[in-house]
């Protein structure tokens, strides 16, 4: 049979068609009943639940995985990259208090490979079942010369619910005292890789095989780890700690911070009062080792490592002091690691590492 022309130009719709026919059995565990209809459709369909919420706010991100994407080209790897992504965006509203409701998916490729597509959508699917969180629908383009041999690019975004009354606003309740809780991260979760791919394969000629002290796999796997997702542990402290809609104000959890691009500096200010600084105190967690040899190695100041990378923190609550014990023992009881890692004082609503 001839080729069909818009496949001779590098567009194959009845491949694409052929390899999206297994998208429902993929999906199937995402599927939560508020969603209607069926995948495939011009728009996905959730029904939200109004029983559950007396004034529901929706909230909602979007977000891509950067230059992590190089390390699983390298790697031939590409089952963990679509969790990084649903992570990555299931924290960025947990942050604010909402739980995560459905999440929708973009991947853009030269080629559409079969076998790269399905570990992409197995990564999403498992990551929204993880998180509670329906897979109602996406979008995957083939756009032959626009993308190097091998390579794609992959975005989502996520919409969740919170309680008007129960939204976190630290720029109103995080107070002089509070104290600052680190949760541990992974690893390099998706931010700060540009760099890291020049310090480990430019500066230090490492390649992605290499064993390198004090990580229990190679480079490539290190760097590879799946973004930690926050979101049930977060739930989990505002219910124990934060009094429910509709009774009197009580809010011991003040304020979260995802710590991805801008890492400590710029990423706690944004839940601060202008009033408050937060000053986070340096040797007070397990700095992961990947962060340790990096900052052995590299040569970059502190203040930059602190600016670009998590350094082992993927996420900070502020808490009543009061409450901190307590909210500590509980996120240890989740299998996350934890450390109070420092407090709020008086300042301009800036955070700095000492």
């Amino acid at each position: 049979m001839k080729q069909k022309a818009y496949a001779a130009a590098g567009v194959d719709i009845d491949l694409g068609n052929k390899v999206k026919a297994t998208l429902p059995q993929l999906l199937a565990s995402t599927h939560r009943r508020e969603v209607l209809g069926k995948v495939g459709g011009f728009g996905g369909l959730f029904a939200l639940d109004l029983k559950k919420y007396r004034q529901p706010v929706l909230v909602s991100s979007v977000d891509g995985v950067g230059t992590k994407l190089k390390i699983a080209f390298a790697m031939g790897r590409h089952d963990t990259i679509g969790a990084d992504l649903v992570n990555h965006c299931v924290n960025d509203i947990a942050v604010l208090g909402a739980e995560p409701l459905f999440f929708l998916d973009y991947l853009g490729t030269g080629k559409l490979e079969p076998h790269v597509f399905t570990d992409i959508i197995k990564g999403f699917a498992r990551a929204c079942a993880e998180n509670h969180c329906a897979l109602i629908g996406g979008e995957t383009a083939q756009m032959p010369g626009f993308y190097q041999a091998g390579e794609y690019d992959v975005s989502g975004t996520i919409v969740g619910a919170v309680e008007k009354s129960r939204m976190l606003d630290g720029q109103k309740t995080v107070r002089r005292g509070d104290a600052v809780i680190g949760i541990q991260s992974s690893g390099l979760h998706t931010n700060g890789y540009s760099l890291a791919r020049k310090i480990f394969f430019e500066q230090l000629k490492l390649k992605p095989s290499s064993r390198v002290t004090g990580l229990a796999g190679s480079l490539g796997e290190e760097l590879l780890k799946v973004h930690v997702s926050y979101g049930p542990v977060v739930q989990k402290l505002i219910n124990r700690f934060n009094r429910p809609a509709g009774k009197a104000p009580a809010t011991a959890v003040k304020a979260f911070a995802h710590i991805t691009g801008g890492g400590f500096v710029d990423n706690i200010p944004r839940v601060l009062p202008k009033t408050l600084d937060v000053v986070i105190r340096q040797g007070t967690w397990d700095v992961l080792p990947i962060f340790q040899f990096i900052a052995e190695k590299s040569g970059v100041p502190d203040a930059e490592l602190y600016q670009v990378f998590n350094m082992g923190i993927g996420m900070v609550a502020i808490v009543a002091p009061d409450q901190a014990d307590a909210a500590l023992k509980l996120i240890r009881a989740q299998k996350h690691n934890a450390w109070i890692i420092g407090e709020v004082v008086k300042g301009r609503g800036e955070a700095r590492v000492e």
